[in-house]
């Protein structure tokens, strides 16, 4: 892995963090923005563990291929600082894609927008810091 290839992963997640931004901000949610909301917080989550993935195997960490594997190296790394918060994130992605249910739905909304946005948002800043080093 490369220092470009990772430059141009962060920039991909930070376009999928902006769009995720854009649904959760709307004044009035509608089931539409729910379920916008929830598919961008799943393409968000994704980029996101692929992006520590790729940043754990360029500073020569170990070779991990899972989520909650990524996670609790990125933990151990000091890359996260909730690895609780990552791993309720890994159960919600799972529940949103393999089911839905509207009221589950509008659970996992809420938590995007109160709980889950804010570590995406300290993620970038860990990683933009990490490639300042």
């Amino acid at each position: 892995m490369t220092k470009e290839r990772i430059v141009e992963k962060l920039e991909k997640y930070k376009q999928a963090l902006a769009r995720l931004e854009e649904a959760l901000t709307k004044k009035e949610p509608d089931q539409f923005v729910y379920d916008a909301a929830i598919k961008r917080f799943e393409f968000t989550y994704e980029l996101a563990w692929k992006l520590m993935k790729a940043l754990i195997e360029y500073k020569g960490g170990e070779d991990v291929h899972f989520p909650r594997d990524v996670f609790k190296e990125a933990y151990a790394k000091g890359l996260l600082e909730n690895g609780e918060i990552w791993l309720d994130m890994l159960n919600d992605r799972n529940l949103s894609s393999h089911t839905y249910n509207r009221e589950r739905a509008m659970e996992i909304f809420k938590r995007v927008k109160d709980r889950y946005f804010d570590e995406f948002v300290r993620l970038t800043g860990t990683i933009e810091g990490e490639m300042k080093k």
